[in-house]
């Protein structure tokens, strides 16, 4: 049969109860160092038997430097812990705030607008009242403000137009007159090319002799020597 679980409890024999204890003992410091070998982990170890005797262990005997990290974490964690709640304390506070908050900026909005007044006294009303005619003055001066500044602006806007429109006639009427100018250059020289040459036309007799009939004559012929440069026999005949 294999060894039976031992039971935990307090061991009532004093004698074997401090037998234990030794056994104990030297196998917890014993796993203490192997962890902190294996596992580079500091480890401190403080045993305090029944009769209060001290047994440590600590690694690299830094017993002190390891309590007081050990302290420092404690210290640390207890301020974010009561930083945590201090600062949950305070969000159910500002919340309370912000709710009572909203409800009485709801409740002003519905008065604004006409509803819930049974509840407002004689003089929450007066108040009401006054507040609303201030809103409406300023609402109108603001109102007047926009429409003075959309005149002007139409009104700049009218005299650019103006002035571009001033613009465009001037050069309008300049090139109307530059192009009668040119106009009137142009019929006088049609003018000039109009007037009538004198006309003549070449005559021929039988006896070779060339004529000139010229229309500033009255039609005479003039009879001049054979064109040398056209036979007689080339140029057209007339009766005689």
């Amino acid at each position: 049969m294999g060894r039976g679980r031992v039971q935990l409890k307090r061991i009532e024999n004093k004698i074997n109860r401090q037998v234990t204890f030794s056994k104990r003992r030297s196998g917890l410091l014993k796993k203490a160092h192997e962890i902190s070998v294996l596992c580079d982990a500091e480890v401190a170890l403080i045993v305090f038997s029944s009769k209060g005797k001290l047994f440590e262990y600590s690694t690299d005997s830094c017993m002190e430097r390891i309590l007081e990290r050990y302290d420092r974490y404690l210290y640390s964690d207890k301020q974010l812990v009561g930083r945590d709640i201090s600062q949950s304390e305070n969000w159910v506070l500002e919340h309370a705030k912000l709710k009572a908050r909203v409800e009485v900026l709801e409740k002003n909005k519905r008065n604004f607008m006409g509803e819930d007044l049974d509840s407002l006294s004689l003089k929450e009303l007066q108040s009401l009242e006054h507040q609303l005619d201030a809103a409406i003055k300023s609402i109108r001066s603001r109102k007047n403000q926009a429409m003075f500044e959309s005149i002007s602006a139409l009104q700049k806007k009218d005299k650019a137009l103006q002035d571009h429109n001033n613009t465009l006639l001037k050069k309008i009427k300049e090139r109307e007159k530059k192009t009668g100018h040119q106009e009137g250059q142009l019929n006088h020289c049609s003018n000039n090319s109009s007037i009538v040459q004198p006309q003549y036309c070449l005559t021929s007799s039988r006896d070779g002799f060339v004529g000139r009939v010229g229309a500033e004559n009255g039609g005479a012929s003039s009879l001049t020597q054979p064109n040398s440069l056209l036979p007689a026999w080339m140029l057209p005949t007339t009766n005689e």
